[in-house]
């Protein structure tokens, strides 16, 4: 699909209401990763199944509409992953596809620094 925009025209068709009752909920897939980058990279964000629990967590079960007509999120969810990439993967299919680099890998051990239990106690002398 594309723009927010359109896909809240599809809403509208599919559901009824304006285009105004779904935009936000479309923006929320989209915007935050594409000012990150602005090609198909950008859905490994939000484009899929927990995004779209995500979605649900954000606007809550239901949207009711300008008509009165109450919506479930999840569905629009769907319907916005289903028009961009024709399925619902999941986060992992996108984890897939990363290759991995060696900077990924060079986490610091920070326990030693922070948890006073991962260092043995000092040794205790007894005085003479």
């Amino acid at each position: 699909m594309g723009h927010c925009y359109h896909h809240a025209l599809s809403s509208v068709r599919k559901w009824g209401g304006a285009p105004e009752d779904y935009l936000p909920l479309h923006q929320w897939f989209d915007e935050p990763s594409k000012l990150i980058t602005a090609d198909f990279r950008h859905r490994a964000l939000r484009h899929h199944a927990e995004g779209i629990f995500m979605l649900e967590r954000f606007f809550g079960p239901t949207i009711t509409i300008a008509s009165g007509r109450t919506v479930p999120v999840r569905l629009i969810g769907e319907q916005h992953v289903r028009e961009d990439l024709g399925y619902i993967p999941g986060f992992a299919d996108w984890v897939r596809c990363i290759r991995p680099e060696p900077w990924m890998g060079r986490a610091q051990p920070i326990h030693r620094d922070v948890d006073p239990f991962a260092v043995p106690p000092p040794i205790e002398r007894k005085a003479a």
